[in-house]
């Protein structure tokens, strides 16, 4: 039988040795050191990544770590506010998408969804239209947006009126040695450290920088062509 031929599994294996290869010691240490992806499967950082994108994570970004392990050979620099990092939740471990708001050192405060960094209010300005093209028009309806800027970034931002919350208003609370506070841009969605406290520095993975390609799960996986290897802010 085919199934017990000699000739045919070594065949096999001349054909598959150098995709193995390359999967072994190329793809893996690099998918686990240097680049990675994370699909977004809910809404709570619209309107900057959508359901559905698969966001581009340069592990690199901060430091470098042994392949397939967690421990760091080299620091060259840490999340600043305004980054949107992937991490570890400090509640589940589970992995997450947020923004970088508050670094060590940082008092924040927020009052009826205004954040305050070291006492100033955060700038917020209206939102262009194009920003918020790939939300649903029911949820664009239901929500106000703005641009914020935090640090040296522009990003957008919006809140769901309707929802009650009490995560609106908080603090002040001063962000310690090691630590960051992290949100998402759908401020009245996201669970984030205003949930689960502060996150710590060993549990960010790297920096989410694009999307690469990116399926409307809530209207039968249709692709956003125009979404497709975008710059994130």
């Amino acid at each position: 039988m085919r199934f017990f031929n000699g000739k045919f599994w070594r065949r096999q294996w001349l054909e598959w040795r150098l995709s193995l290869f390359v999967i072994v010691f190329v793809v893996v240490p690099v998918k686990s050191s240097f680049a990675d992806w994370n699909w977004v499967p809910s809404s709570s950082m619209n309107p900057t990544i959508l359901e559905g994108d698969l966001v581009f994570v340069n592990k690199a970004a901060y430091d470098l770590r042994v392949p397939l392990t967690w421990k760091r050979v080299s620091r060259w620099s840490d999340p600043q506010a305004g980054d949107i990092v992937v991490l570890f939740s400090p509640d589940d471990g589970i992995r997450l998408v947020k923004r970088v708001i508050g670094v060590p050192g940082d008092t924040l405060e927020m009052k009826n969804n205004i954040l305050f960094l070291n006492g100033k209010r955060l700038k917020y300005d209206l939102l262009p239209d194009n920003a918020i093209a790939g939300l649903e028009p029911d949820l664009k309806a239901r929500s106000v947006f703005a641009r914020e800027t935090v640090g040296s970034r522009e990003h957008a931002v919006m809140a769901i009126p309707a929802i009650a919350t009490p995560r609106r208003s908080f603090g002040p609370v001063q962000v310690p040695e090691s630590k960051y506070f992290v949100m998402g841009d759908n401020r009245d969605v996201s669970q984030d450290s205003r949930y689960f406290g502060f996150a710590d520095r060993e549990q960010v993975i790297g920096e989410a920088t694009r999307v690469i390609v990116s399926f409307n799960i809530l209207d039968s996986y249709q692709p956003r062509l125009g979404r497709f290897f975008s710059r994130l802010d």
